[in-house]
């Protein structure tokens, strides 16, 4: 028997090697543009489960990619074991230590529904399918990031298996190297299994997107310069450059306010005083209704992107920014940075210096079409004032850790990774030694 035959006596979980039914499509990552070849597949059937795959697997000489649910794959995982989490599913609220503990398959839905109903929030993005545990190591930026800082900077503990297979519990007094490193860094140097968050207050929230003609979008554009330029860390506003196919092109403005009503009107009040817009959704909601604001896809679908940091949002810059159509890109998002983001972090990618985030994104039907959403992209980067840094969390398949890592930061990760991991059995979607 070969040491992936006998993954099915070494585990409890389920298990699936090329051929049998069912792989093609448990191998899939979220993206599905990225071909991700691997070995096997173990759907781990708790955290024991983990630490008998990790033994199984450094003693046969083979490496482990994790993805609880597949976002964020490059493809650079040809002959690993791929472990999905998504079993790793418990949730536990501490109302009074405003506290959660979640296993490494919790969806940001699913926190967000249990924070929600004792009037708390984790930090969520725009998503609510993505995995808890994958944005936190991967930095993760917020809906309530200005307010709160990276939603690495709400961990206080991991539960992890390390590359001997021992389950540890990981704190910054415990281990604070290896803490660090898992803290925006990704999945290279253990396994998740859990982790413990600070949760915050949330009792009243306020959010929505106003939609306008692309017409429009030089007086929005300088409406949300406006509101961003003096906006308080409560407050978070993106700005979205939108063309979906067989549709004109839009502009929408997505907000989130961490207060009432009453005083985010007052502050979002130079959107009023545009043109009326297509559609105005913001209303006072619930923090487990974030989702709704963009409505992101559900399902797994193909999409090619490319983020950069902007150290500015000047007339120039915003001039540059509407020169020319976004097609064949869907959208072109420029999110509002600053607050705590800005404030010193013991994460990888430390504060955040810069103001503003640049994403980009299209869908590549065909070569001809992907070739030409890559020229896009990289047309409007070089037209724009972007640092040449980018956020992990936002990196795509084509970059590595050293495009989000300053070159002390990407040392010392490999100096952890050399001492945590120095036979290789995990392999993160991004490797800190390229």
């Amino acid at each position: 028997m070969n040491a992936l035959n006998a993954l099915r006596s070494a585990v409890r979980g389920r298990v699936l090697l090329p051929g049998d039914p069912g792989f093609d499509a448990a191998r899939r990552p979220w993206n599905l543009a990225v071909e991700q070849p691997v070995a096997a597949v173990v759907e781990a059937a708790g955290a024991d489960d983990v630490a008998a795959l990790v033994r199984h697997a450094r003693s046969a000489g083979l490496s482990i990619a994790t993805q609880p649910s597949g976002h964020g794959a490059t493809g650079r995982t040809d002959g690993t074991i791929l472990l999905r989490t998504g079993r790793l599913d418990a949730v536990e609220i501490d109302p009074a230590a405003r506290r959660a503990r979640v296993g490494a398959g919790v969806r940001s839905g699913r926190l967000q529904a249990a924070a929600a109903a004792h009037g708390l929030t984790g930090l969520p993005g725009s998503s609510p399918v993505v995995s808890v545990a994958g944005v936190a190591l991967g930095g993760g930026l917020s809906w309530f990031g200005r307010a709160h800082g990276w939603v690495a900077d709400a961990v206080t503990a991991l539960d992890v298996v390390d590359a001997d297979g021992r389950a540890r519990h990981v704190t910054a007094d415990g281990d604070p190297d290896l803490f660090w490193a898992l803290r925006g860094a990704g999945g290279d140097f253990a396994i998740v299994t859990g982790l413990e968050l600070a949760l915050h207050p949330a009792p009243r929230l306020f959010g929505g997107r106003m939609v306008w003609a692309a017409e429009h979008a030089a007086a929005v554009l300088d409406a949300f310069r406006g509101i961003t330029a003096g906006a308080p860390g409560e407050l978070t506003l993106w700005l979205d450059l939108l063309h979906f196919p067989g549709g004109d092109p839009l502009v929408a403005v997505d907000a989130t306010y961490l207060g009432g009503e009453a005083e985010a009107r007052e502050l979002l009040s130079p959107l009023d005083r545009l043109p009326r817009p297509l559609s105005d959704g913001r209303r006072a909601m619930a923090a487990d209704e974030l989702g709704a604001i963009t409505a992101e896809p559900t399902d797994p679908g193909a999409g090619s992107s490319r983020a950069e940091l902007l150290t500015r949002l000047d007339d120039a810059a915003a001039k540059d920014l509407l020169a020319d159509p976004i097609a064949p890109l869907l959208s072109v998002q420029v999110r509002h940075l600053g607050g705590a983001l800005a404030r010193p972090s013991d994460s990888p990618h430390g504060a955040l210096a810069e103001p503003y985030a640049l994403y980009m994104f299209g869908v590549p039907s065909d070569p001809r079409t992907a070739e030409a959403i890559t020229a896009r992209q990289r047309a409007l980067a070089e037209a724009l004032p972007v640092s040449g840094r980018k956020p992990f969390t936002f990196l795509n398949p084509a970059e590595t850790a050293a495009d989000a890592f300053a070159p002390e930061a990407l040392a010392r990760l490999r100096r952890v990774k050399d001492a945590r991991d120095p036979h290789g059995v995990f392999r993160g979607n991004f490797p800190v030694r390229g």
